[in-house]
């Protein structure tokens, strides 16, 4: 039953103290947020809650309330647990839908709980009023008004349950003030499993998994396309012995690239619009495609219609929708993957893809020789990206976390960072949210403690939540900012150069002295021009304990390369421009 209690001891508490408690019921250690009119109760409540013998939350107060959700955000990719963040009504409530559709094209499991006016002013544009529900429903998993104290037990649980079961997504708890205040009988958290019509693992079919498995078995160029799916099911053993066992090659999607080591010897790097040379061409030859976990986003196919006509299709998804919705499927299997890889593996055969992996040598040695080599490793001019990037992984040896915001900065520290360990990537991937970067590194930071998390930008980037500044130092959270500095909004100018005539229109950026920034802010800052000393200041950055901000003077106009541009086929990349 849904609304089950755990007991029958009956207690008269009030519904912001059955929140605590059935947050604390959830698991619940970790709440970003930032206090305002309409959700005041409730903070009551938490000032017990997070000092003395009731103590059970630390509660990280950001200084914006798209900084709480997106540290939410931060907190969920590398803890695997479900990040929460509470704000207040209104404008409180709406900062917040940036994070939430971030983490609904993301499947990052999140609940977010606001405060509302009176149920009696609802409908009257009272002061910081809005709906809520009605706002987030389309770009969250469930939205749902909590109007009686009665209700708060049971629309936590739920809200938990739907948030990290199946394809994880965020849920929105409008919480109205008069429900924090008024009284219910508690008789113990409420357990919700079952939610009505809502079916989180499908069973797979048996004869999905033995076609599957048929057509591995007759392949002769298999390729498979990792997403993060394995890591949300915490598949990676099980991705590991099916590649292994079928000696399958395997490209990665951006938010999949930890879900296998980048030293596996099948690893052949990351898909898509900025990825691998090889990859995307020998995608257009391969016989068979297993796509593990990912959903076929434009960046990956490029041009749908020219995507893969010559492989069968087989798509191993949680999510039924996902299926065919922007490639044809010739097998789908529909389940959990940590249950449908295995059963995939036991029915195929040890097999060897000697040559076919060779095949791949010549583009991954044109793409080395033209594109990473000189990223990475340039002997004169201005400093690279690339190599920044390159420096900082050779420096944390593939153990880091990596969190990056969104552009050149993004699509570069992904490309050359190191990934040994699971769940070392937050990104923005579906909604691509510049800003996302400093407060998902707070997150981080929290989620996985015993970590180093390091946190590439841009300028442009860094500016657009530049206020959680504060939250870091308040906190002194360990974060590595490494701000890639090229005075512009430096993907935009790209695409103005390679697409717009060179029209660099409004892409110029005059930046501050981020060394008085982060002077006022008490954060230790470096700051590199010239490479013979990007070394020792990555080691500096990397010893300091807590934060730091590295910032290093970019070449205003290197471009990410290779790339297939928009509406191209994925093996029309090019490796120049």
């Amino acid at each position: 039953m849904e609304k089950a209690g755990l007991n029958d001891k009956t207690e008269t508490i009030t519904g912001r103290e059955a929140l605590m408690r059935a947050l604390k019921a959830e698991g619940v250690t970790t709440i970003f947020g930032y206090p305002g009119g309409s959700i005041m109760p409730v903070y009551d409540s938490l000032y017990e809650y997070t000092r003395g013998e009731k103590k059970a939350f630390n509660h990280i107060l950001v200084r914006h309330e798209q900084g709480a959700v997106h540290a939410a955000q931060g907190f969920a990719r590398v803890s695997g647990q479900v990040g929460v963040a509470i704000v207040t009504s209104g404008p409180g409530a709406t900062n917040t839908l940036t994070g939430v559709a971030d983490a609904m094209l993301d499947s990052t499991p999140l609940v977010v709980i606001a405060g509302q006016v009176g149920i009696g002013a609802l409908g009257t544009d009272a002061f910081q009023e809005v709906d809520l529900v009605g706002v987030a429903q389309p770009i969250s998993k469930w939205s749902y008004q909590i109007r009686h104290a009665d209700d708060v037990a049971w629309a936590v649980s739920r809200a938990f349950y739907i948030a990290r079961s199946g394809r994880p997504g965020p849920v929105v708890l409008d919480f109205p003030k008069n429900a924090q205040e008024h009284t219910c009988e508690w008789t113990g958290p409420a357990h919700v499993n079952f939610v009505r019509s809502y079916v989180p693992y499908p069973t797979p079919k048996s004869e999905s998994i033995a076609q599957a498995a048929k057509l591995i078995n007759e392949s002769k160029r298999p390729l498979a396309l990792v997403g993060q799916g394995v890591e949300l099911a915490d598949a990676h053993e099980e991705l590991k012995e099916l590649i292994e066992k079928a000696d399958i090659p395997v490209g990665r999607t951006l938010l999949g690239l930890s879900a296998l080591s980048s030293r596996h010897p099948l690893n052949m790097g990351m898909l898509g619009m900025h990825g691998q040379y090889a990859l995307n061409m020998k995608t257009q030859e391969a016989d068979v495609i297993i796509a593990i976990g990912m959903r076929f986003s434009d960046r990956v196919t490029g041009l749908p219609s020219t995507y893969a006509r010559q492989a069968k299709i087989i798509h191993l998804d949680i999510d039924k929708a996902e299926i065919d919705k922007c490639i044809k499927t010739d097998v789908a299997v529909i389940g959990d993957c940590k249950v449908t890889l295995p059963a995939i593996t036991k029915l195929l055969n040890r097999n060897d893809h000697t040559e076919w992996k060779k095949s791949f040598e010549p583009y991954t040695q044109m793409e080395r020789e033209q594109v990473v080599e000189p990223a990475i490793h340039p002997t004169e001019g201005p400093l690279l990206m690339g190599e920044v990037v390159n420096v900082v992984a050779e420096a944390t040896k593939g153990d880091a976390v990596l969190v990056t915001d969104v552009g050149q900065n993004q699509m570069l520290s992904a490309r050359y960072f190191h990934y040994n360990k699971k769940r070392s990537i937050v990104t923005s991937g579906g909604l691509g949210t510049m800003g996302f970067g400093m407060p998902a590194a707070i997150g981080a930071t929290f989620g996985a403690p015993d970590r180093t998390v390091c946190m590439f930008c841009g300028d442009g980037g860094f500016q657009m939540n530049i206020q959680e500044l504060g939250t870091i130092m308040e906190q002194q959270a360990p974060v590595k900012m490494i701000m890639l500095n090229n005075n512009y909004l430096g993907n935009v100018r790209q695409w103005q150069d390679m697409f717009w005539d060179g029209h660099r229109s409004f892409t110029s950026m005059l930046n501050p002295q981020y060394e008085l920034i982060a002077r006022a802010y008490g954060i230790p800052y470096a700051v590199v021009v010239d490479r013979k000393d990007l070394a020792a200041a990555v080691e500096r950055m990397l010893a300091t304990a807590g934060p730091f901000l590295l910032e290093c003077a970019i070449k205003e106009d290197a471009d990410v390369m290779p790339m297939t541009a928009p509406g191209k086929s994925v093996d029309e990349m090019m490796l120049r421009f």
